[in-house]
C-alpha cells in the first residue's frame, strides 16, 4: 500500500478517501438520522483477569445483514449518555452498521476497582499485574465470545482521555484489534498535554479537572464565590495554598506537588518510550486549537513514524478545537469561520471510510498519510509525510527596533553601543497578564467559554506595558507556513527564573467591509509557555543568572496556515498567562509549588534584538505555489 494518495480530484479537489459505489438505497441511508432506537441495548458486568469486573452497554443493530464488526470506546466520564451519539458524534459510523460498545474504566460510574488517573503501564514481570492494556484485552476477549453476530474484528476510539486509553490499548493489543484511532490523545502530562506545558503548571485547568475527576460523591470539593476566575486564583495566593480550598484527598494534586520537575513518576506517564512499534492501522486525529491535547496526538504520530515499516500510521489536524470533530458542524471556531463542515466533512470522507476500510475490507484505501486543514485559504491538503519533508523551507522572522517584525537580520549597531538593541519590561507576579479577557468564567461548568478560548481576539493585551510585540507591515503576498515553528528568545532578566509566553498572530485588515468585527482581529495562530528554569533540562532544573543573556527555543509546534496578502504577522511576547500558567514567582525556589508570597517578586525582562542576540519565530514558508494536493477531505 502506497504512502501517496492515488485520490481521484473532482472539481476543487475532492479527496476520495475509500473508492466505493453507492447505491441510491446507500444514498438515501446516509440521509437519515440514526438513533439509539436502531440497537438492541444490552448491559453487562464484564469480568478482569483479577476479578474485577467493569460496567459495559452493548448496541447490535436490529437490522442487519450478516456479521458485523466491534467498535469499542472505553471512558472515565460515565456511559450513560452514550444513547445520543448514534444521532450526532457517531451518526456516519452507526449508518454503516457496526456492534458499539462503551465501558467505563476501573473504579469509574458502574465499574468496579480503583481508579488511577492515566494509570501507567505494568510491568511485564508480574504476572498478576493489570493496567488498560489489560482491562482492554479482557474485554474484546469476552465480547467475542458473548456478543453474538460479530465478524472478530474490533476497533476502538476516543477522544481525550479516552483517546488515551485507546493508545494503551495497542501497546499490547489483542489479536482482533484490526483497527485504532486515538483522537487528541495527551502523550506528557509534563511536557506538553492537559497539566503542564515545558514545565509551567496549568493551573485552572489541572485543579478543575483533579477536584472533578478525584472528588467523593458527598463532598463537593470547591466553591468558586466569584464568577471572574481571574480573581479568585489570585486571592486564593500560592500553589501552597491550594490544598486548603481542596475537601478531601486528591491524590494527583499531590503528584503535582511533590513532582515539580521531569522526574521518573512524569517519564513513566509519558507515552513516547512505549510507542516502540506499530501493531495496528492507527487513525491520529487532533485539531490545531485544542485548548488541551494538541502536544499529544502529533508527537504520538511523530514517535510511531520511526516504526512504521508497514505504512499504517495516519495523522489528520483540523481547524478544531479539542474533540471539535465530533460536533455538529466543526465550521466556525469562536468568531472565524473555516468555510464550510469541516467535522462532518471529517467523519463522512475519512474516519468512517478508514473504519470500513480495516474492519469490513470494504473499498480501496485511498488516505494520504497526512491529510491537514490549511486555514487562510480554507482547504484540507494531502501530504506524503507531517511536516512535509520537500516545497518548504524554514525562514527566520526577526523582531526589530520600534515593533518592527521582517525577514532581515537586524544590523550591527555601533561598536560598543547597546541602545536601543532590545526591548524591555517590568514583568509583576502579583498582577500577571490574563490569558484571556476578564472575567474568565470556570473552565468546567455552565456558562463556559473554555473551549473557545485560542480563537479569541488577542488586542484585549495589547495594551499592557507588560507585553511586548513587534508586527510586520501589510504583506505583499500570502505566506503560506507548513511545519514546525520555533521561538528563539534572546532574554535576561534581574530575577533568577521567569517564564516566557510567545504567540504567533494572524492580525486581520481594517476595516473588513465583509464582516466589521472582524477588522483588526488579532487571531491567535501558535503559541505556548516555556519556564526559564528547565532551559538545560527538564529534570534538573536551574536559576538563571541575573542579567545574563540565555537563548530560550520554544517549540511552537506545528501548523499549516496560510497569511493571506494585506493582513500582517505579529509576534507577541510576556511572562505570565494567568490563571491558565501557575504565576512564575520569578524568584528560583526549588519547589513552585511550595513558594511563600515573598518569594513573589516583580523583575525586568529583555528581549534582545541585536546581531549575535538576534530574537526570532523560524517559520516552514511554502515555496511559491502550493504544496501538497489541496481540497476537502
Amino acid at each position: 500500500m502506497s504512502r501517496v494518495a492515488r485520490a481521484a480530484i473532482l472539481g476543487t479537489g475532492l479527496v476520495v478517501s475509500v473508492s466505493v459505489l453507492a447505491s441510491a438505497q446507500e444514498v438515501a441511508a446516509r440521509d437519515t438520522i440514526p438513533s439509539a432506537a436502531w440497537f438492541d441495548r444490552s448491559e453487562e458486568m464484564i469480568p478482569m483477569r483479577d476479578g474485577v469486573a467493569l460496567h459495559t452497554f452493548i448496541f447490535v443493530p436490529k437490522d442487519r445483514a450478516g456479521d458485523l464488526p466491534i467498535l469499542l470506546t472505553r471512558t472515565p466520564y460515565g456511559i450513560a449518555a452514550s444513547n445520543g451519539v448514534f444521532a450526532s458524534s457517531y451518526a456516519e459510523l452507526a449508518r454503516d452498521g457496526y456492534i458499539f460498545v462503551f465501558q467505563d474504566i476501573r473504579g469509574r460510574f458502574g465499574s468496579e476497582g480503583q481508579f488511577v488517573m492515566l494509570r501507567s503501564p505494568r510491568d511485564k514481570r508480574d504476572p498478576k499485574a493489570i493496567d488498560e492494556s489489560t482491562d482492554t484485552y479482557d474485554t474484546i476477549e469476552w465480547l467475542l465470545r458473548h456478543v453474538p453476530h460479530n465478524n472478530g474484528r474490533v476497533g476502538q476510539l476516543g477522544v481525550s482521555y479516552p483517546g488515551w486509553l485507546t493508545v494503551m490499548s495497542m501497546l499490547d493489543p489483542h489479536p482482533a484489534l484490526k483497527a485504532v484511532s486515538p483522537q487528541a490523545s495527551p502523550a506528557s502530562m509534563f511536557l506538553g498535554d492537559d497539566f503542564h506545558h515545558n514545565g509551567a503548571f496549568r493551573l485552572a485547568y489541572g485543579f478543575e479537572y483533579v477536584a472533578m475527576m478525584e472528588a467523593s460523591k458527598d463532598i463537593s470539593p470547591f466553591a468558586f464565590d466569584q464568577y471572574d476566575g481571574y480573581s479568585w486564583f489570585l486571592d486564593v495566593g500560592s500553589l501552597a495554598e491550594i490544598p486548603a480550598r481542596l475537601h478531601g484527598k486528591f491524590p494527583t494534586w499531590t503528584n503535582f506537588s511533590t513532582h515539580p520537575n521531569f522526574d521518573a513518576f512524569w517519564q513513566s506517564e509519558a507515552l513516547m518510550p512505549y510507542l516502540t512499534r506499530v501493531t495496528v492501522p492507527t487513525l491520529n486525529v487532533a485539531g490545531w486549537w485544542d485548548q488541551e491535547d494538541f502536544y499529544g496526538p502529533v508527537k504520538i504520530y511523530e514517535t510511531l513514524e520511526s516504526h512504521d515499516s508497514q505504512h499504517l500510521n495516519y495523522l489528520v489536524v483540523g481547524p478544531w478545537n479539542h474533540g471539535g470533530w465530533r460536533g455538529a458542524s466543526g465550521q466556525k471556531l469562536g468568531n472565524i469561520d473555516f468555510g464550510g463542515p469541516t467535522a462532518r466533512d471529517f467523519r463522512a470522507n475519512i474516519e468512517a471510510p478508514w473504519f470500513a476500510y480495516w474492519l469490513k475490507g470494504r473499498g480501496t484505501l485511498h488516505l494520504a498519510e497526512a491529510t491537514v486543514f490549511e486555514a487562510g485559504t480554507n482547504q484540507w491538503r494531502s501530504y506524503d509525510s507531517w511536516p512535509p519533508k520537500s516545497g518548504v523551507a524554514p525562514r527566520r522572522l526577526y523582531i526589530g527596533a520600534g515593533g518592527a517584525l521582517s525577514f532581515g537580520q537586524p544590523v550591527r549597531a555601533a561598536t560598543g553601543a547597546t541602545a536601543g538593541t532590545y526591548d524591555e519590561f517590568v514583568s509583576d507576579p502579583n498582577r500577571p497578564v490574563p490569558y484571556r479577557a476578564r472575567p474568565i468564567p470556570a473552565t468546567f461548568g455552565r456558562g463556559s467559554t473554555w473551549s473557545t478560548w485560542l480563537a479569541d481576539d488577542q488586542r484585549f493585551v495589547q495594551d499592557r506595558v507588560d507585553v511586548v510585540a513587534w508586527e510586520t507591515p501589510p504583506l505583499t503576498e500570502d505566506v503560506t507556513v507548513a511545519g514546525a515553528i520555533s521561538a528563539h528568545l534572546f532574554a535576561s532578566t534581574t530575577g533568577s527564573d521567569a517564564d516566557w509566553v510567545v504567540k504567533l498572530i494572524d492580525v486581520y485588515p481594517e476595516p473588513n467591509t465583509a464582516d466589521a468585527k472582524m477588522g483588526g482581529y488579532e487571531f491567535m495562530v501558535s503559541n505556548d509557555v516555556f519556564r526559564g528554569r528547565f532551559r538545560e533540562s527538564f529534570e534538573h532544573p536551574k536559576a538563571l543568572v541575573p542579567g545574563q543573556v540565555n537563548e530560550f527555543t520554544i517549540d511552537l509546534h506545528t501548523q499549516d496556515y496560510r497569511f493571506l496578502k494585506g493582513h500582517r504577522i505579529r509576534v507577541q511576547v510576556q511572562s505570565s498567562w494567568f490563571p491558565l500558567i501557575d504565576r512564575n514567582p520569578q524568584t528560583f525556589v526549588s519547589n513552585i509549588f511550595a513558594a511563600r508570597a515573598s518569594d513573589f517578586q516583580r523583575a525586568t525582562h529583555r528581549i534582545w534584538r541585536a546581531p549575535g542576540r538576534a530574537s526570532y519565530v523560524e517559520l516552514p514558508i511554502a515555496s511559491a505555489g502550493d504544496i501538497g494536493r489541496g481540497g476537502k477531505p
